[in-house]
């Protein structure tokens, strides 16, 4: 068959959305080298050009003409001629949209949902942003021929928010990137502790500087534990970072919590496999990717109750409410008390980790796309 995707973010976004498509692009070709490919894509930067096999049959297609200039028209509403020209059977929306207008006879369309989050949390969206979120992943759960959800908990809300009935949607998980499935030498590692001045021991904790993530709570447990080991937070900025400041301040812990700059994606896994304990403590997550990355790099993990954390953790993870002080307390001194304890999570988590391996769960994908076929 022949199978298009919109690239965009594959080739473009360094975070979660562009991690994704580029485990489904390049695991699809990995394990699916007879089907052919078509990658649309507005632009691509020069860091992402090679995620997939040069081996796979692939068209990457850029606009052109007008095109060029209106890059979000032409995805929106360019691919209604495209796809047919182009001779796509199966086209996959893989961040939460599709384009308009499209024959649904000619090309069966899929669209993985990863969160309805501005609907659970709406305090944390500006209003223009929940209506042009909301418009855009209804139009397109209601346009699709089938819907991946990335989560057990995505697909009961895609049911609850907008009354998606069960037998529409796939639930098939995803991987990390393979570079945090490596295992780097001391020198590399030394290397990067110098960099960044990291201690001997520290708790890691990688997101976003956001409401929704909850570090907060981290730093209130981790000071309540006696702040035992020194606390490294990686992520970009909000306002929310005004309140961790102030715990800080207030408690006269500038020294002992670190922030770090933009850290390059290869030198991130690196950071994580020099951690002593990796803690998540967000709300609410599609997915919980960081969590996936720390299992993979041979971290314990602390994690929240609820949401889709569980998912993402299996037994491996310690899970306390994300509003629980004292269990974070706890859970911390008790982990970080116990070597023992340390390598039981970290064999548990690398074993639970193999779940989300390509060779699981891309034929999963690729069986979605052989039954929309049939519609």
């Amino acid at each position: 068959m022949k199978i298009g995707y919109d690239a965009k973010r594959a080739f473009t976004n360094t975070s979660g959305l562009g991690n994704y498509s580029r485990y489904v692009i390049s695991g699809m070709m990995v394990h699916f080298p007879g089907d052919q490919y078509a990658l649309f894509t507005p632009r691509q930067k020069e860091l992402f050009k090679q995620f997939y096999p040069p081996v796979a049959r692939t068209q990457v297609i850029l606009p052109d003409g007008l095109g060029k200039r209106l890059s979000s028209m032409w995805r929106t509403f360019g691919l209604r001629a495209a796809l047919p020209k182009h001779g796509v059977q199966v086209y996959h929306g893989l961040s939460n949209e599709l384009p308009y207008g499209i024959d649904r006879t000619k090309t069966k369309l899929v669209v993985t949902i990863h969160d309805l989050i501005f609907l659970r949390f709406p305090e944390l969206y500006p209003a223009i942003d929940r209506y042009i979120y909301r418009k855009k992943f209804k139009d397109a759960c209601d346009t699709a021929h089938q819907i991946v959800a990335i989560s057990q908990q995505t697909a009961q809300d895609l049911e609850e928010f907008f009354g998606v009935p069960k037998e529409k949607v796939q639930v098939v998980y995803q991987d990390c990137d393979p570079v945090f499935q490596q295992f780097f030498e001391k020198e590399a590692q030394n290397a990067v502790r110098a960099k960044y001045s990291l201690p001997a021991e520290f708790i890691l904790c990688v997101g976003t500087l956001e409401k929704r993530k909850n570090q907060l709570h981290l730093l209130k447990g981790w000071h309540a534990a006696g702040a035992p080991v020194p606390l490294v937070f990686i992520g970009r900025k909000t306002d929310y970072y005004k309140e961790l400041q102030a715990f800080i301040t207030r408690h006269r812990l500038e020294e002992k919590v670190h922030f770090l700059p933009y850290i390059p994606f290869q030198e991130l896994p690196v950071i994580y496999q020099l951690a002593t304990l990796f803690v998540y403590p967000s709300i609410f997550e599609g997915f919980g990717i960081p969590i996936v990355e720390a299992l993979n790099c041979g971290v314990p993990v602390i994690t929240s109750t609820g949401s889709c954390f569980a998912e993402a953790g299996g037994p491996a993870a310690r899970y306390v409410s994300p509003t629980d002080t004292d269990a974070m307390s706890q859970a911390i001194q008790e982990i970080l008390g116990s070597p023992e304890l340390q390598k039981e999570m970290v064999k548990k988590g690398l074993e639970h980790a193999l779940s989300f391996r390509p060779e699981v769960t891309i034929p999963q994908l690729h069986q979605v796309y052989e039954r929309v076929l049939k519609y």
